[in-house]
């Protein structure tokens, strides 16, 4: 019981920061129609400032300096190259941010060289967060940080007590997260700017006749999606490992989560961020066949049946298919996602 919870929580917290990547995109894709196809890079450039920054000042106040270089580069980028092509329509968009995508990894490669770089997290954030004891004769509880030396492994009555850690890294992750989906609700539905934004996409005559500068609300829209990846970035980076190709790794999965829970719904995000965590993690500790699963379902399998070779694959084997699979249900039976508003 107590590793059924460990592997929620792997995938709650790997789905809360597939929310914190997948937030940036969608608030870009929502106010400016633009699907960002460099937004991994920056993700992974923030990871790498921070990187940088950590070494001179310390992770802690590159925590907050790094996704803000990153939203500056993002609203540059905005501004000097994007900009140029929107009157083009959505193709030049796409091949625009296409190309920086391949830009960027060059650019990181040069710099910071082709292999992944040492990227602890601070002292604060190493070891577990806290630890779960399940003893067979009171049952389970939660212990903060490491549980003290004898604690686990020790007979009791009915058995071993079973100790099962969860990492400050990932809590940390989900923390931010949370913190982050709160402050961007309140930004945009109880502040001026969020209603001056959310105004520009529909009404974005009626928003410069009142002297609002709509272009330059774009860019700051632009350039604060790119610094919630680059924020992503750094937590991702101490959790896991910094390396050129962290971009390619989670690239295609946000684009996933985008259309699951449907084009330009920060709520739909959400719910579809950790639906896929969980669908990526979840099944890795099952060892189980898809045979093993027809079986229970009533399916009589057996080594003649057409299909007998694929359904000799395990659930973990078949795991990292599994959010395109959805992907595929999703746009065929609903193609505006789970919580969207339009197709397409």
């Amino acid at each position: 019981m107590d590793q059924l919870l460990i592997n929620v929580l792997n995938g709650i917290s790997a789905g809360l920061l597939l929310f914190m990547l997948s937030s940036g995109l969608t608030l870009i894709f929502s106010m400016m129609g633009v699907l960002n196809f460099a937004h991994a890079s920056f993700y992974m450039v923030g990871a790498y400032i921070a990187y940088s920054l950590t070494k001179i000042i310390g992770f802690w106040p590159a925590l907050f300096i790094a996704p803000l270089l990153v939203g500056t580069l993002g609203a540059l980028f905005e501004r000097t190259a994007l900009r140029r092509v929107h009157k083009f329509g959505h193709v030049p968009e796409l091949l625009i941010t296409f190309g920086l995508s391949f830009v960027v990894l060059e650019l990181v490669k040069l710099v910071w060289g082709l292999s992944s770089v040492p990227f602890p997290p601070p002292a604060l954030l190493q070891g577990p967060a806290f630890t779960l004891v399940q003893n067979p004769a009171d049952g389970m509880h939660v212990l903060w940080g490491v549980a003290p030396a004898g604690t686990c492994g020790v007979e009791v009555a009915g058995g071993l007590t079973k100790c099962s850690t969860f990492p400050a890294t990932r809590f940390f992750m989900m923390v931010v997260a949370l913190v982050m989906l709160l402050a961007l609700w309140l930004l945009l539905t109880r502040t001026r700017i969020g209603l001056v934004i959310q105004a520009a996409l529909t009404h974005p005559e009626a928003v410069e006749a009142l002297g609002h500068n709509v272009p330059r609300v774009l860019m700051l829209v632009f350039g604060s999606g790119c610094g919630l990846a680059g924020l992503a970035g750094v937590i991702g980076g101490v959790t896991f490992v910094t390396e050129p190709s962290m971009a390619t790794i989670v690239g295609s999965i946000i684009f996933v989560v985008v259309v699951v829970g449907g084009m330009g719904s920060l709520a739909g995000a959400f719910v579809a961020s950790l639906l896929i965590g969980l669908l990526q993690t979840l099944p890795l500790t099952v060892d189980k066949s898809l045979a093993d699963l027809a079986r229970l379902i009533g399916w009589a399998v057996t080594p003649s049946n057409f299909a007998y070779p694929i359904l000799k694959i395990t659930l973990a084997q078949a795991a990292p298919i599994l959010p395109y699979l959805l992907l595929v249900l999703i746009l065929i039976f609903r193609p505006k996602g789970l919580l969207g508003t339009r197709e397409g």
